[in-house]
């Protein structure tokens, strides 16, 4: 593959995610998501609200799938499962462009109040709203701009980004890497993208799996995957307009909190053998 050392075989190719041959989605059990403080008004016109409605609430965590949300919303308004992903599908969203009408990446992270009334339709559109506010920010522009990729294309990085970091530090970096990748024509080879391709969250991907048929498997097609692959959330957003100054081409967390960034494929290799060791001996 074009940009590998010529001495690389398929069993020694540079892995890219933060954990080296293996990738970790980040659980949406785990991600604390940014309160949209202006309530939901989604009480049908003409109609006062009840005096006393119970309002409850819908989690997006940072870097959950479109996929998950809209099983979210049907689970928080109690309808048929699906229901939400065809409202996705038959509601005018106002989205880039770019999107062609797919909400992927801009169905912002927060908590959002659900009052009575609410319709997957006002729920998805308030999501896109709040999107199009904090990403169409002269900043992000102006930043997009700086990087030479268009602002949905940041919104693409921006989800890569939060599905390999954990830090905002580490953000910055890996934003770096996918730059850096991208201004070299090397394929990102990023696990996090052949696992939105195959519809799952893995910790572990085999070589077989890279030769997967599809736009998203960035093993084997170079460039940006055509759309995010989650919804990223501000600080992902930053790293991806504003990424860390580096030359680093691979990244891998040997452990808990040691991510190691290197322009080395040799010095790479290195530390991904110390994360097989280390995983190897916690399994043993």
């Amino acid at each position: 593959m074009k940009n590998e050392p010529p001495h690389a075989t398929p069993e020694r190719r540079p892995r890219l995610t933060r954990r080296g041959r293996l990738v970790l989605i980040v659980s949406a059990a785990v991600v604390v998501a940014t309160a949209v403080l202006v309530p939901l008004l989604l009480v049908p016109s003409g109609e006062p609200p009840a005096e006393e409605t119970k309002t409850v609430s819908l989690l997006v965590p940072e870097g959950q799938r479109a996929a998950q949300v809209y099983a979210s919303v049907d689970k928080v308004l109690g309808i048929e499962p699906g229901t939400t992903e065809k409202a996705a599908t038959a509601t005018r969203l106002e989205l880039p462009d770019a999107a062609r009408r797919n909400p992927e990446g801009y169905l912002f992270p927060a908590t959002y109040p659900v009052e009575a009334g609410a319709t997957p339709a006002g729920l998805l559109g308030y999501m896109v709203d709040t999107a199009r506010e904090r990403f169409g920010a002269e900043r992000v522009t102006a930043g997009a701009r700086g990087n030479g990729v268009s602002v949905y294309q940041s919104v693409t990085i921006a989800s890569i980004v939060q599905a390999e970091a954990d830090t905002p530090t580490d953000m910055g970096r890996v934003a770096r890497v996918v730059h850096n990748r991208l201004a070299r024509d090397m394929p990102l080879q990023m696990d996090s993208t052949l696992n939105y391709a195959l519809n799952r969250s893995t910790l572990d991907t085999t070589h077989s799996e890279t030769k997967t048929e599809s736009p998203y498997n960035t093993y084997e097609f170079r460039g940006l995957p055509p759309t995010p692959i989650g919804n990223p959330g501000e600080e992902a957003m930053n790293a991806a307009i504003n990424p860390a100054r580096g030359d680093w081409l691979y990244f891998v967390t040997v452990a808990p909190g040691d991510t190691r960034f290197t322009a080395d494929y040799t010095e790479h290799q290195r530390n991904v053998a110390e994360f097989n060791a280390n995983r190897s001996a916690a399994t043993h």
